[in-house]
């Protein structure tokens, strides 16, 4: 039974990021039908890193950025957040509302909306891919938007979660999007039961 995430043997890990492949390909799929453009993404990362590490890795504490989240809940209890750097904001927001900006501040409800529209697709399609994978239900809340330095988003898993581990599970890579490389972060933080139960179904361990 998996304890902390630096219990993770070669084969939990290996599990883990064939996940984060094909949860990654299908969100990438279903943005592409979103917007109506083909986007795909390059082979993705998954690590498991603590989390002053992870705030390192998507750009630092103190950049400004947002942030999609969502909770899990059902057979698997956890958070999951989209980080929506401003390069992919600007993207979206040129594909789906014809129009950019230079700042977070600027945007208004409706930009919003499709960002908030766009992070849950990713979450969702991403979700229902473990859910498939692993033969769990899972439910998700409705999410949650937010724009703050880097460092007090991921401040909400490591006080929902850190009591239980130092680490978190991040997936990142990045979108080939009218022919630019634009980062994608996804962080994913079930708890440690939970995390038990998605390798158990999946058969590589787990109590």
């Amino acid at each position: 039974m998996i304890t902390d995430y630096t219990d993770l043997g070669a084969l939990e890990l290996d599990t883990l990021k064939e996940i984060g492949s094909i949860g990654t390909g299908n969100a990438a799929t279903a943005l592409s039908a979103l917007v109506g453009e083909q986007i795909r993404i390059k082979m993705p990362e998954v690590r498991i890193m603590g989390y002053n590490e992870a705030i390192d890795w998507i750009g630092g504490p103190e950049e400004i950025t947002a942030g999609v989240l969502v909770r899990l809940s059902g057979q698997i209890n956890g958070i999951m957040l989209s980080v929506q750097q401003l390069p992919f904001a600007n993207l979206v927001l040129e594909s789906m509302l014809n129009k950019q900006v230079n700042d977070y501040n600027e945007l208004q409800d409706l930009e919003k909306s499709a960002m908030i529209e766009v992070g849950n697709i990713m979450i969702s399609t991403f979700i229902n891919a473990l859910s498939g994978l692993a033969g769990i239900e899972i439910d998700l809340t409705v999410p949650a938007f937010t724009v703050d330095m880097q460092g007090a988003i991921l401040a909400v898993p490591m006080a929902e979660y850190g009591g239980q581990s130092d680490y978190i599970m991040t997936i990142g890579g990045d979108f080939v999007w009218r022919g630019k490389a634009v980062p994608c972060r996804l962080l994913l933080s079930p708890d440690i039961r939970s995390l038990n139960v998605i390798l158990r179904k999946l058969g590589v361990s787990g109590g």
